[in-house]
């Protein structure tokens, strides 16, 4: 009979220590973001940067998902659409649910707005259509994105499948610049619409912009693309893996400069390219985490596998948290340092307890049924 090893989530969903760490940056700044939001900040307000937390898991998605389609798709076989929706669905649908279900039994004025899109939106992943802020579980809109790049991306290397070698190679790099090329057109095009009138929306902008699936398809791009590139040219990575020291200092660069667009608000560069160069900054960073070339890709730093490992339990749970955590501390006026350390470890706990309670049970049986369907092959 053949054994297999115990369950471990973190050497089957994060092979890699700089994927570990990108996975638990992009967490942590993604509950700074939102804790300032509703009152925690930081000095200088430097919580207001986290919001390209949300960029970097659209990279790792991207980059992770599409590279696992892709390298079946080189060795001549095709993406079995079956196994991939179950695993897919065994992954996120469970803890998603948890959390759907906790919003819409709370009582309105224990969520952190008491407005919440209607439950059919949740269901149909398609909540983050005709959204803005100010309603509860809003975050989810991000999850939303994924989720249909999951259900659209498999049909698209289908057909990719059915075509020779270097077609397939083609494509794969092609399509990704013409979607990046159509996002910038499309948000440019949009934002000029809402600058035309004499007071721009920011709501209109959240509506049309910020949050649509059509919009931010900037960051799962580039992480397909770099899939692609690993897969169907291996001397274009080796390359890149080489010059990631330098393609590093260059996300950060463009990273910057698409934080002082973010600055000028509504600005039609601002809307048209920040998401773009925040993009390519999370590139540079992947790239950063899996060059040999760099520390970072081969030093485990303490911590980051366990937040990396819990971070898309936290992510569902954390502003729930923040704002019942926020309620108690005005009530009984705790110091902003006590307050901050409480909203941490009240994260953190709620993660966990969302994690092992209901997505690791999941992820067990994930992994139970790719043994089983190993063992019989």
């Amino acid at each position: 009979m053949t054994s297999y090893p115990a369950f471990d989530p973190r050497r089957s969903a994060h092979r890699r220590p700089g994927l570990d760490l990108l996975r638990a940056l992009a967490v942590v700044l993604v509950v700074v973001y939102h804790a300032g939001l509703f009152g925690f900040a930081l000095p200088f307000h430097v919580q207001r940067f986290g919001w390209i937390g949300v960029d970097l898991f659209f990279v790792l998605s991207g980059y992770l998902i599409a590279g696992q389609l892709l390298r079946s798709i080189a060795q001549g076989k095709s993406p079995t659409l079956a196994q991939f929706y179950w695993r897919r669905c065994l992954r996120i649908v469970p803890a998603y649910t948890a959390i759907v279900a906790l919003y819409f039994f709370l009582p309105p004025g224990l969520r952190e707005y008491e407005r919440i899109p209607p439950a059919w939106k949740f269901a149909s992943f398609t909540q983050n259509f005709g959204l803005r802020g100010g309603t509860a579980f809003s975050h989810a809109w991000s999850l939303c994105i994924e989720a249909q790049f999951y259900f659209v991306l498999p049909f698209v290397l289908l057909a990719l499948a059915r075509v020779g070698r270097s077609a397939q190679s083609f494509l794969a790099i092609s399509l990704p610049i013409l979607i990046l090329v159509s996002e910038l057109l499309i948000r440019g095009s949009l934002a000029q619409i809402n600058l035309e009138g004499a007071n721009p929306s920011f709501g209109w902008w959240q509506q049309w912009i910020y949050y649509p699936t059509y919009s931010r398809l900037d960051s799962l791009t580039l992480g397909i693309a770099l899939a692609a590139i690993e897969v169907f040219r291996p001397i274009w990575w080796a390359a890149l893996e080489k010059m990631a020291g330098w393609l590093l200092l260059a996300g950060l660069l463009a990273v910057i400069v698409a934080l002082v667009l973010a600055e000028n608000g509504l600005s039609l560069a601002s809307s048209a390219f920040g998401f773009s160069l925040v993009s390519l900054g999370c590139a540079t960073f992947l790239i950063s985490a899996v060059s040999p070339y760099i520390a970072i890709s081969r030093t485990a730093i303490p911590g980051a596998a366990f937040l990396a490992t819990m971070a898309y339990s936290i992510y569902l749970s954390h502003k729930l948290m923040i704002h019942l955590v926020g309620d108690f501390c005005t009530a009984h006026t705790l110091s902003s340092s006590i307050a901050y350390l409480l909203m941490l470890a009240a994260v953190l706990v709620m993660g966990a307890l969302l994690f092992f309670s209901v997505e690791r049970p999941f992820l067990k049986l994930r992994q139970r049924t790719r043994e089983i369907k190993i063992g019989a092959s």
